[in-house]
């Protein structure tokens, strides 16, 4: 991007009077719009010609990193290969252009297409139904634990604790405190697994009061829970649910189903595991999925289906895949993170050392002495054009560094990615202070993470009145 010349906000481009449109005559009258739905000022806008809009955006985009741009090995996001024929199919007339608001018989097509997605499923799971109202990977989590919560009230059983890892992803403590459930954690012991000691020593303590465990298999460190039976029969036994984070689902696609390890409830990230674009904040998809019998507590989330588009992508990669191929997606994206891990670990520490499913966790370096950190890594890698893997999570090591590099690449990329983590852990013991001070070639340097978190600006209004301290 020239970034001197179109390396401005568009609000700094801005003339006043300069308009990029020409509109038509008004042949429809005039329409008063309510003083109460009216604005008290002018709306800030940028005043600019077309040319001007078309090359900063355009060369705004090309500072953008996405999948279709390199390798993305972002741990835990599954950042896989979004095939272009989704795209096409999502993109067709009569199903972009339905209004939510249609009456049902002029649907029926877009109907059928959400029912046989959930046969689709169904088959991969397990489980007998699911609803595809949630908007996201979060939403289905509540929605799920509200499924949780709706059972055991129809039960008249007043359940409020929800045990959940302590490797879990954020948002399943999250869900449950937001459903109005309390979090008991569970210890993980030293291979990153499930202590099943603590946890029936908290069934022993707590059981009447447990609602569900929460769980995502693989973990959040990738690596298999083998004890999920005997813990499904412990927390079945004192009357619980088992849930299961779909966050980790793409390994387990052709090697095993949740509903038949003893999973009751389960959400499923459409846009993760089934390969429709993300990131940025969305778009997703967080169909939730029961075992027999629950669906009639499923809660009321929202009068719409979800992201429909997100449910058409997702069913166009299951169609190209078929029943034979998308068995080989879990082993596939198993041995790419193996491939990395067994190439990289004389470098970089590993604190687990077995071998993992789709992806893996380092704890930094191995050689700590010339304090090169995990932050200093993934900034240097974005000077040779990758974007950084996941950092300082899951909290269970200090300098955590979560690697998945999904189904899709080739052994030329996995290659050429162990190329530069190994050039990167040669720099930080011979030349730290360039590692340190990286990136030296992005648009933007090092920016200050803790300022932009405590004092974040977000708007041009915000801009202008920080300028004028």
């Amino acid at each position: 991007m020239n970034n001197k010349l179109y390396g401005n906000l568009i609000f700094e481009l801005s003339k006043e009077g300069r308009k990029g449109y020409s509109l038509p005559k008004n042949n429809f009258g005039s329409y008063e719009i309510p003083a109460s739905m009216q604005r008290a000022e002018e709306a800030q806008l940028p005043e600019c010609d077309e040319m001007t809009v078309v090359r900063h955006y355009t060369n705004l985009s090309n500072n953008n990193f996405g999948v279709d741009t390199g390798f993305y090995p972002l741990g835990s996001w599954t950042m896989k290969y979004n095939p272009k024929i989704n795209e096409e199919m999502a993109a067709l007339p009569k199903f972009q252009c339905l209004h939510p608001e249609q009456p049902a018989a002029t649907t029926k097509g877009a109907l059928a297409l959400v029912s046989l997605l959930e046969r689709s499923l169904c088959e991969l799971t397990g489980l007998a139904h699911f609803t595809f109202k949630p908007y996201a990977g979060a939403h289905g989590e509540l929605t799920g634990l509200m499924t949780i919560d709706n059972y055991h009230r129809s039960c008249g059983d007043v359940r409020k604790k929800v045990i959940v890892p302590d490797s879990a992803h954020g948002t399943n403590p999250a869900s449950a405190a937001v459903c109005g459930l309390e979090i008991v954690e569970v210890k993980s012991l030293a291979d990153g697994t499930v202590d099943f000691d603590d946890l029936q020593r908290i069934v022993a303590e707590q059981g009447a009061e447990i609602a569900a465990m929460m769980m995502t298999n693989p973990n959040t460190l990738g690596l298999f829970e083998t004890r999920i039976p005997e813990i499904a029969k412990l927390i079945h036994g004192c009357g619980g649910l088992m849930y299961y984070d779909g966050a980790n689902l793409n390994p387990m696609l052709g090697a095993c189903r949740p509903g038949d390890m003893g999973f009751d409830v389960m959400h499923i990230n459409l846009h993760k595991t089934f390969s429709t674009p993300h990131g940025g904040g969305g778009p997703g998809a967080g169909p939730v999925g029961v075992r027999e019998g629950l669906q009639e507590f499923f809660p009321f989330v929202s009068p719409y289906y979800g992201n429909f588009g997100v449910m058409m992508r997702a069913y166009a990669y299951i169609l190209s895949l078929g029943r034979e191929h998308v068995k080989e997606v879990g082993p596939l994206a198993v041995l790419n993170a193996n491939y990395i891990k067994e190439s990289l670990k004389d470098v970089y520490e590993l604190p687990i050392d077995t071998i993992c499913c789709h992806e893996f966790v380092f704890d930094g370096l191995k050689d700590k002495s010339t304090g090169v950190t995990t932050m200093d890594v993934a900034k240097r890698l974005l000077d040779y054009g990758y974007h950084a893997p996941t950092i300082y999570f899951p909290l269970l090591f200090h300098e955590s560094l979560m690697i998945e590099p999904t189904e899709n690449e080739s052994k030329e990329t996995l290659d050429a990615f162990i190329d530069v983590m190994r050039r990167i852990a040669e720099e930080a013991r011979t030349n730290p202070d360039e590692v340190k001070s990286a990136p030296h070639t992005t648009p933007i340097g090092r920016v200050d993470d803790v300022l932009a978190a405590k004092k974040p600006i977000t708007t041009y209004r915000q801009l202008k009145a920080e300028a004028q301290l």
